[in-house]
């Protein structure tokens, strides 16, 4: 004899009712059980907050310089300004390299504590890896150092 299994699988909605037959189930989804957004990777596509005054406000990543899966704090990508202030160093459409700040997927610390933020943010740098503007604005954390990112976080106002 052979018994039927029904489940329900949190990474899909999948209901398995027969051997080698998926359909979607009518119950709950993954949004369902995780009502925030889900805290992953910086990847193709993501918008972050720009937190110096370069004058972009958005930017959308276009690709991470490091790693397959996507970028993490202390990382470098390339990205489009998506927003910016008029008179600003950088305009609307231009492609800028950025070092991301603060994430929302949490990353560990030596010290067995972990570290995440509410938001996505960066901060928009040149070829040289220089900051392009003057001023670093909310928390920072102190991995950007390991990262050899020092000068971002001499004008961070906050290192956390």
């Amino acid at each position: 004899m052979h018994e039927t299994i029904a489940g329900r699988s949190l990474l899909g909605g999948l209901t398995n009712n027969a051997p080698g037959s998926l359909k979607p189930s009518g119950g709950m989804g993954l949004s369902d059980i995780f009502p925030q957004q889900l805290r992953t990777f910086i990847q193709m596509r993501t918008n972050l907050k720009v937190v110096d005054n370069s004058g972009a406000k958005r930017v959308m990543c276009i690709q991470a310089l490091k790693g397959k899966k996507g970028a993490r704090l202390g990382d470098i990508i390339i990205a489009s300004v998506k927003e910016a202030q008029p008179g600003g160093k950088v305009k609307k459409g231009q492609v800028v390299r950025g070092v991301v700040v603060r994430a929302a997927m949490q990353r560990g610390r030596c010290d067995g504590s972990e570290v995440k933020f509410d938001d996505n943010a960066v901060v928009l740098i040149n070829k040289q890896n220089e900051p392009i503007g003057t001023r670093v604005f909310g928390p920072v954390p102190h991995e950007l150092r390991k990262k050899k990112h020092v000068k971002i976080l001499s004008l961070a106002e906050h290192i956390a």
